[in-house]
């Protein structure tokens, strides 16, 4: 019952399933396979917006997601289903030619497939070359969380195992926007007018 195709969807997966979205046809031998999975940890306050829009698709998914670099052969000895061009499914899409897999829960050798989230403050080149758009955000084109002063780089990784995945997250700095408080405003209004203009 391993490793079948359909098994699962985006819009259905739990907490600590995974899901293998697709595979996509890149250069040589190599396929690149997307994987989806809702993860048990939390990078932050669960918001009311978030929460109560739940089933509304324009929230987007809970589900991080990871994509890896495969040769042909390997991954289908691994998952045992053919990826080669024997394969009827594959079709021509606007992103290039395309499997459609929706796989839940996959395994190789009897352990599972996830996806890990390790952040760090070391950029690679990439990375380097783009922190606008690279380094983590409050939402898509909020301020930049920082740890330790530095930029904080958000890396998925897909990795094989049965035991409880460790992600590793950084602390984010303090915000340094300021908290008015009433006691700010009716007892030091002269401070709060000039500095916010209220």
């Amino acid at each position: 019952m391993d490793n079948q195709i359909n098994s699962g969807a985006l819009n259905t997966l739990k907490l600590g399933d995974t899901l293998l979205l697709s595979a996509r046809k890149i250069k040589g031998d190599k396929i690149s396979l997307e994987f989806a999975e809702v993860l048990t940890v939390k990078e932050g306050p669960v918001t009311a917006v978030g929460r109560f829009n739940r089933s509304d698709s324009r929230f987007g998914s809970r589900a991080r997601r990871a994509w890896v670099n495969v040769t042909i052969e390997d991954i289908s000895t691994d998952l045992g289903m053919d990826f080669s061009d024997n394969n009827p499914e594959w079709e021509m899409t606007p992103k290039g030619e395309m499997l459609e897999l929706n796989m839940l829960n996959p395994v190789v050798d009897g352990e599972r497939v996830r996806v890990m989230v390790s952040e760090t403050t070391e950029p690679d080149a990439y990375q380097a070359d783009n922190v606008e758009t690279r380094a983590k955000r409050k939402g898509k084109d909020g301020e930049f969380i920082k740890h330790n002063g530095d930029y904080i780089f958000s890396n998925t990784l897909v990795i094989i195992t049965n035991e409880v995945v460790k992600h590793v997250l950084l602390t984010a700095d303090d915000s340094t926007a300021r908290v008015i408080t009433a006691k700010d405003i009716v007892g030091e209004k002269s401070m709060v007018t000039d500095e916010y203009g209220l």
